[in-house]
Order: structure tokens, then sequence, then C-alpha cells
């Protein structure tokens, strides 16, 4: 029942990214909702299917539930930021795909939000309509430091992480909620 819930919502998910694919009005609740949508609704259920064959009570169950739809939401955002600011010889990760993509993500829609109209229009034109240039990714990086872009994404990362780690309070302390609490230090950490 749980898996099902979460395929079904997933399925959701995958709509509402189509639905706001390369549109920069999308506002960040819509962008976390996508989040929750997707990658944090995996997390969530793996992690309440771990207190139920744990044969956990209903408390901790829904703990573990909120704690692995905020964890997932971290773990999106620092995943977002490491597009535009991975070391792809540490991560492996090689950076830009999803501008190449024209995804809209949390650093694309801080670096549209507070651009200069002309910045809009890069963005736009990038983005919203595709149309990308060999030079328009050191464009979009030198943006994004402009205007903080992966610092306010991994600040909302950490804000996730920590609300993860407060939804762990209600579980009785042990080495595994000591390891939880170590993948949500972790998940924020990635980057740096």
């Amino acid at each position: 029942e749980i898996l099902s819930r979460a395929s079904a919502t997933i399925a959701e998910g995958e709509v509402l990214q189509l639905v706001t694919q390369n549109d920069l009005a999308t506002t960040e609740a819509q962008y976390l909702d996508v989040v929750k949508g997707k990658t944090a609704a995996l997390f969530a259920a793996a992690c309440r299917v771990g207190s139920v064959v744990a044969k956990g009570d209903a408390g901790t169950e829904a703990a573990l539930a909120n704690y692995g739809m905020n964890l997932g939401i971290a773990f999106q955002l620092v995943d977002d930021a490491l597009d535009y600011a991975a070391d792809q010889t540490k991560l492996g990760k090689t950076v830009g795909d999803d501008f190449r993509e024209g995804k809209i993500t949390l650093p694309v829609l801080h670096a549209f939000t507070r651009g200069t109209p002309t910045e809009q229009a890069f963005w736009r034109r990038t983005i919203e309509a595709s149309e990308q240039t060999d030079a328009d990714l050191p464009e979009a990086l030198r943006l994004m430091a402009r205007h903080n872009a992966i610092a306010a994404t991994l600040a909302r990362a950490q804000d996730f992480a920590n609300a993860a780690q407060t939804d762990l309070s209600v579980v009785a302390p042990s080495a595994i909620r000591d390891c939880l609490m170590a993948v949500a230090d972790y998940t924020v950490s990635r980057l740096r």
C-alpha cells in the first residue's frame, strides 16, 4: 500500500514537472511541489517502509515518513546546486546538464527572479525557448554567482535537512537514529 501510494504520487509529480517544464513563472512553492512529488516521495516511502518492517508504532512511522520527505527535498536541492557547482573530478557529475536540458531548478529560479531585465531575457532565451550556445553555460554560472543562487539553494537544503533531523526527535535514541541524523548532515555536505 505504501509503495503503491508512492508510485501514484511520483506519477503526479512527473505530470507537474511536465506542466512547469521550461516555465520561468514557476514559483519556488510549485518547484518544491514537483520535488515532493518525485524524489522526496520516494525517500518518504522508503523510510516509512523501514518503520513498518521494523514494526514501529504509528508515531514512529509518521516521523520517519516526514524525515524521508524532508531529506528527499534536501537531497534534490543539493543535487540542483551540484549541477552548477560540482567538481566533476570528485563527484563525477557533469556541470550544466540540467541547464542544457532547460530544467527549472531552484538555482535557476533564484538567478532569474533576482536578475536584471537583461539577465531575465538571457534565462528566457536559454531555458524557456531552449536556445543555447556554447557561451551560455559560463554566463549562467556567472549569473548564478552574481545572485548567490547556489548559496541560497544550499541554505534551503540545510533548512530541510534540519527539519528532517527534527522529525527524528520522536524516535527513541539509538544507533539507527544517530545514523539517520548523520545521513541528513551528509546530504547537505556533499558540495562542501
